[in-house]
């Protein structure tokens, strides 16, 4: 055996609601004596979410066992964050504005401490009621759910704890771009065109952001990097245009930077070849 890398836990908590959520326990419990530490939501950046498509940000962290339980027998312990709005117990027994790991797996490192490592679980889909509203786009809470199981499998004690760690969710966007005409003359102007959106939770769609600086970018053919060339305000619509002079053969994209509820957006790259 390798210290700190034999799996001695792996759960697979997404959908399992009578494990994680209406079973879980209160914030008054009785004491497990586990301790979660070192938590690290993905890799401390935030967590953007589309309309559809389900994202999984890695999570990790540390646990230790108390007196009477060690981490050969994982079977008599569970612990895990979560990430929740509102009030702990009410999220955690509802599953409403509840967050949790899709699945993890532990490593031991002795017979008193693992360190985990897995994913949360976050499906946009209306059922699931992760982020059914804009307003979920906002700093969660983390929390821990901490359990301990008797030798005949019933629950022996469970409890749930605050943590001072949040995470941070956002709304994704999307951008576009267009360049035209295509080829062009050089000296003459390029109109680059394209649209910036983001997703509604509530409806579940891509619709128009307005009133957002959003970045013209250019890479010379040959180049490694774009440069800014142009910065423009989104319109109403979500609409964007900018001119600028034809120089030589290259690649135009969007760039939005994002806020504290939007994640940044790059457009595909159109090129240009310059005659």
């Amino acid at each position: 055996m390798h210290t700190g890398r034999r799996s001695v836990a792996v759960a697979t908590l997404a959908g399992a609601l009578a494990l994680s959520v209406l079973n879980a326990p209160t914030a008054g419990a009785a004491d497990t004596g586990i301790t979660v530490s070192d938590i690290v939501i993905n890799k401390g950046k935030p967590i953007v979410v589309g309309t559809s498509k389900v994202v999984e940000p890695s999570i990790s962290f540390d646990i230790a066992l108390p007196a009477g339980y060690s981490t050969a027998d994982p079977s008599r312990y569970d612990a895990y964050p979560f990430l929740y709005r509102g009030t702990m117990a009410t999220a955690a027994d509802t599953g409403e504005n509840f967050i949790q790991p899709g699945g993890y797996t532990c490593y031991e490192i002795d017979s008193k401490h693992a360190r985990c490592e897995g994913e949360l679980y976050i499906d946009p889909h209306p059922s699931q009621e992760h982020v059914d509203s804009n307003s979920d786009a906002t700093t969660w809470k983390v929390g821990v759910s901490l359990r301990l199981w008797k030798a005949d499998g019933g629950l022996k004690t469970g409890e749930l704890e605050k943590r001072s760690k949040t995470a941070q969710l956002k709304r994704a966007a999307k951008a576009t771009a267009n360049a035209t005409p295509e080829p062009v003359t050089k000296g003459r102007t390029i109109t680059v065109t394209g649209k910036l959106t983001r997703a509604n939770w509530s409806t579940k769609t891509y619709g128009a952001y307005g009133g957002r600086t959003v970045s013209l970018q250019f890479r010379a053919k040959g180049a490694d990097t774009f440069q800014t060339v142009k910065k423009v305000t989104s319109s109403s619509t979500g609409s964007l245009k900018a001119s600028v002079t034809a120089t030589t053969d290259g690649s135009f994209r969007w760039v939005y930077y994002g806020n504290s509820t939007t994640g940044a957006a790059t457009s595909a790259s159109d090129y240009v070849d310059v005659l």
